[in-house]
């Protein structure tokens, strides 16, 4: 991130994950989560879907990666709130991205309101979510 104070509109650089159950799989092991409509996909069929699908927590992560990537050491995540609307089937592609929605200042630094989500490999959203961040470099740009 640059000390100059992001604009409405600027897009984050995306953040993308191919997934299946290999990434299902670790982050199971990671956070005891071994559900069986994550690991099977007569499970997942029994609940309805056509796989077993992904943690709705697995695309929180994404979203966080997404926000720390962009932030960087000159930053830190004040709040994040998503609602899980579409599940992540195998084999999709999951992406999270985000857009600048206002910016305000601060005595050190900026602000920043944002909408992000994660889609799959279609666009269609599976996540959306709303992100403030505190940006920090006031300072340098004030010099």
């Amino acid at each position: 991130m640059t000390t100059a104070p992001p604009q409405v509109g600027d897009a984050l650089p995306s953040f993308s994950r191919a997934t299946g159950l290999d990434n299902w799989n670790r982050f199971a092991a990671v956070n005891d989560e071994f559900v069986p409509i994550h690991m099977d996909d007569a499970a997942g069929q029994a609940a309805g879907y056509p796989t077993a699908f992904g943690m709705g927590n697995l695309q929180w992560s994404y979203l966080h990666n997404l926000l720390r990537q962009w932030v960087g050491d000159a930053g830190r995540i004040e709040s994040l709130a998503c609602q899980f609307r579409s599940p992540n089937l195998k084999d999709q592609t999951v992406t999270a991205k985000g857009t600048v929605t206002e910016v305000h200042p601060r005595p050190d630094g900026w602000s920043v309101h944002l909408e992000v989500w994660t889609e799959d490999q279609t666009g269609a959203r599976l996540c959306p979510a709303t992100a403030v961040v505190t940006l920090t470099g006031a300072e340098e740009e004030a010099k």
